[in-house]
């Protein structure tokens, strides 16, 4: 039996039908029967304990059959700690994520010690035409270039531009903004106020914003004023 059949195996040991029925309504366009139903937290748990193995036949089969072999996967590659090597495995995987909870969990820990490598790679992957390569470029952004001396104020720039129909990089794109709102509002408020993005992405992050505990009531009323009539 190869590797990537007996860690199958090993998520079906770990499956719940009632968890399996409740995740299938949270991300639609998955078939419910690719979706194992297996908890995040037990999905970690056996990526730590795959870490001390061979997963190379695991990570090489691509496309996986089932939603959780994916979210492991991610995990796997969330414990990745070499540069070179978590960079490798994220773009040979990127073209197969294909929903946004596997691709919100993805996160090396090799790219937390040298995000400033990654500018060159995002802007590539937010110019994809793969749905969630662009919202992982973006989720990038996000988590590593909205602080300190990382922070450049063309980024927001580049996330206004995207024009999509694609719902979920639209969503990425308004949380992307309201966080940029909480962490460099001076910079943020500018995309709005210059209605630099579409229509139904400017009213939605004005809605997330809105709803941070990070922004004061203040510029939440001011935000409000910014909303666009469709």
């Amino acid at each position: 039996m190869k590797i990537s059949d007996k860690i199958t195996d090993r998520l079906r040991a770990l499956s719940d039908e009632k968890y399996a029925d409740f995740h299938s309504k949270l991300i639609p366009g998955i078939p419910k029967e690719r979706i194992i139903g297996v908890k995040i937290p037990l999905i970690r748990k056996l990526a730590a304990e795959l870490s001390k193995e061979d997963t190379e036949e695991f990570l090489s089969r691509l496309p996986h059959d089932f939603y959780d072999e994916n979210v492991l996967h991610s995990a796997i590659l969330c414990g990745i700690k070499d540069y070179e090597t978590a960079l490798y495995e994220t773009e040979r995987f990127l073209p197969y994520i294909d929903n946004w909870a596997v691709c919100d969990t993805l996160s090396p820990k090799g790219f937390k010690k040298s995000p400033e490598r990654l500018s060159e790679k995002i802007d590539l992957w937010i110019r994809s035409d793969h749905t969630y390569t662009v919202r992982f470029g973006i989720e990038t952004l996000m988590r590593y270039f909205l602080d300190g001396e990382r922070f450049d104020e063309k980024y927001l720039h580049t996330v206004a531009s995207i024009r999509t129909d694609e719902y979920y990089v639209r969503m990425m794109q308004a949380w992307y903004m309201a966080t940029a709102l909480a962490k460099q509002w001076d910079c943020a408020v500018k995309i709005l106020e210059n209605n630099e993005m579409e229509i139904p992405t400017h009213n939605q992050t004005v809605k997330k914003a809105r709803e941070s505990f990070r922004i004061t009531e203040e510029r939440k009323e001011y935000l409000n004023t910014l909303k666009i009539k469709a």
